[in-house]
């Protein structure tokens, strides 16, 4: 019977344990969207973690519309990206990069740029930008040129990846952003090969992750999904028919493991009371399967004990518990993240919440 704290095989990645840290927008980049020294630190600290997937990071100019959030498309951010990767290597950490095209959630204001999506759509709430957060802009309906452009965008960012240090990719299809756009019907509206039928909606997901692993290996190339519920405002109708038939076919591509967002009715970051995919997907997803979103200590071992998922990614928790795994293997307290540091820029609620020892030193 796996234990939350016992190592597994990820692809052509070995962790120390099943405790995988989530990705996290901090928004600690430099407006020219490069990682910082900050950034070193941060993830270093957290290098106890079986698996750190990094904070979303944009592929592109266009696809990156959050302040302050990292990039993977110039040789400058690349170099940026090499400290953190080494940090996290030599304290014995494993780190993949989470590969980001926000679709219609980005402002002009921000890329400079009109949204794209798969169709002519509006994001469902006011977006973050630099002046404060502003009305959502109608995308423009990506043509055929645009998703081979993009596709490419998607190549160039996993071989950057792998060059600033990476361990793997992770290709962001959940949450509402474009990936997660196309593959629903409340957002998808196209009458052409990526529209209309769940086969048609998953095709921008399947040419996305088959031009990853033709860059980097499929033992390197992971997925996040979010199947179930109003993703801002991405909604689909019957998401079993679109969600599972993806997670077959990410199975059959042979990536390094799935991970899903699956927020319930009482969630702490989204809620929703549509039902949990993560049953049916794993009847069809052989792979190692990584469910997020509210888990407790026990409910987490519970889950990898009874072979539910193969590893927990923990998103909040590890903001202000940088040494998450020793607390939750022995049972300690966890402190509270403060939400009003969560995109800010200095080092406040970032690098500077204590370590177990430290803490319990000071009670």
């Amino acid at each position: 019977m796996p234990s939350l704290f016992d190592p597994i095989e990820v692809g052509a990645i070995h962790t120390t344990n099943r405790v995988f840290m989530a990705p996290l927008t901090r928004g600690r980049g430099t407006r020219a969207h490069v990682p910082t020294p900050l950034m070193v630190e941060y993830y270093a600290q957290r290098a106890d973690a079986g698996l750190i997937i990094s904070e979303a990071t944009g592929i592109s100019r266009e696809g990156l519309g959050w302040p302050y959030a990292p990039g993977l498309w110039l040789q400058e951010q690349v170099e940026a990206w090499k400290p953190v990767t080494a940090a996290v290597h030599a304290k014995g950490g494993k780190i993949i990069a989470q590969i980001w095209h926000m679709g219609r959630m980005v402002h002009s204001s921000v890329t400079g740029l009109q949204p794209v999506s798969c169709s002519p759509t509006k994001a469902p709430e006011d977006l973050h930008t630099y002046e404060g957060k502003q009305p959502p802009e109608l995308a423009r309906e990506l043509t055929k040129d645009d998703i081979a452009r993009i596709l490419n965008d998607y190549e160039n960012a996993a071989r950057n990846a792998i060059v600033a240090g990476f361990d793997g990719v992770q290709i962001h299809a959940a949450n509402g952003y474009l990936i997660d756009e196309f593959l629903r019907d409340g957002t998808n509206h196209r009458t052409d090969e990526y529209g209309g039928s769940p086969e048609n909606r998953i095709r921008f997901l399947r040419e996305v992750t088959e031009r990853v692993i033709a860059t980097i290996g499929a033992d390197k190339t992971a997925v996040r999904l979010s199947p179930n519920g109003d993703t801002q405002g991405c909604i689909d109708s019957h998401p079993e028919q679109v969600f599972v038939p993806a997670a077959k076919m990410l199975n059959d591509l042979d990536i390094a493991f799935l991970e899903l967002r699956e927020p319930g009715p009482n969630g702490t970051f989204g809620k929703t009371d549509q039902p949990k995919l993560h049953g049916p997907i794993r009847e069809v997803f052989k792979k190692p399967l990584v469910l997020n979103q509210d888990y407790t200590r026990e409910e987490a071992m519970e889950t990898v004990a009874s072979g539910v998922a193969d590893a927990i990614a923990f998103g909040r928790p590890f903001i202000a518990n940088p040494d998450l795994v020793q607390k939750l293997e022995k049972n300690l307290p966890l402190l509270k993240d403060d939400i009003k540091t969560w995109y800010s820029q200095g080092a406040e609620g970032y690098t500077d919440y204590p370590m177990a020892e430290t803490d319990l030193a000071s009670r």
